[in-house]
């Protein structure tokens, strides 16, 4: 098989296509659609840009021409929140729809990171300049400034958030175990950004055992990074549940070859005598 058939075969190819480039290069509402295109088969990406180019569209025609930062996400929030009524899915916070950017348009609802990545592409498309923060179990977007930065919560309707609220929220998530610091608000790449909203469907998928969709999702984690030693191991174990037993083995062989001190190494070498012997008999 040459190089272009096996592109042309290729599952994730829209998804590759989208982020084996540069960090500066990487367009990340069509990268978060990518994540969708195999789940939607008939998605139709270059529309979905459309929708956002039209949102930032009518949020121009709100701002005028004196724009300042503030003014700004003032504009974002008023047409994203008020008039188009995108809101935090609270009451099914765990559906994968979600984790899907064309969802996400369509219900005009999400989790904080895929609202967030829709608040910075329409911010982008206006001239203003947002990062993606990972804060812990709480993702936000974030604008720096020669004398200011400001941190705005997508998933609550724009809220521009102080320290006082970010230590509440922390305090809300995670009890007082983890304390505040500017270090929890660094911005994260493009890259990080779709990791974690794979790892959000990764969870959910192996969460309700629905294998084949975890198995997918695994696969496009190790598009975006094919040397991740947690996603080799993880679709060795996908693939044993699925009695998929030689590809198990080579990706469990793998795994034990990169983290051979790994704390799991044990286990891992246990799963891989007894498949050793399971492929043996297979042949």
């Amino acid at each position: 098989m040459n190089h272009r058939q096996a592109l042309t075969d290729d599952p994730y190819k829209d998804f590759r296509q989208a982020v084996d480039r540069a960090e500066t290069k990487i367009d990340l509402g069509k990268a978060a659609l990518a994540i969708a295109a195999s789940d939607y088969p008939n998605l139709d990406v270059d529309a979905y840009l459309s929708r956002i180019d039209a949102l930032a569209t009518t949020a121009a025609a709100r701002l005028g021409s004196d724009a300042d930062v503030h003014r700004s996400i003032a504009a974002l929030n008023f047409v994203l929140f008020q008039e188009h009524g995108f809101r935090g899915n609270r009451e099914h916070y765990f559906d994968p729809r979600n984790s899907f950017l064309n969802e996400v348009l369509d219900r005009r609802t999400g989790i904080p990171i895929s609202l967030s990545v829709l608040y910075i592409e329409v911010a982008q498309r206006i001239g203003l300049s947002l990062q993606g923060v990972g804060f812990p179990g709480h993702f936000l977007v974030k604008y720096v400034g020669d004398n200011e930065e400001i941190v705005v919560d997508p998933f609550n309707r724009g809220e521009i958030l102080s320290q006082k609220s970010l230590e509440t929220m922390l305090s809300r998530l995670y009890g007082g175990k983890i304390a505040f610091n500017p270090d929890l608000l660094e911005p994260i790449k493009k890259k990080q950004i779709l990791r974690r909203m794979l790892n959000n469907l990764k969870m959910i998928y192996l969460g309700q055992n629905d294998l084949i969709k975890g198995l997918s999702i695994v696969d496009r984690l190790m598009v975006l990074d094919p040397a991740s030693l947690e996603d080799i191991r993880d679709r060795g174990l996908i693939y044993l549940q699925l009695e998929c037993f030689k590809q198990a083995l080579e990706d469990l062989e793998s795994y034990l070859r990169l983290a051979p001190h790994a704390e799991d190494a044990h286990a891992i070498r246990k799963q891989i005598t007894a498949l050793t012997r399971q492929v043996a008999q297979i042949h």
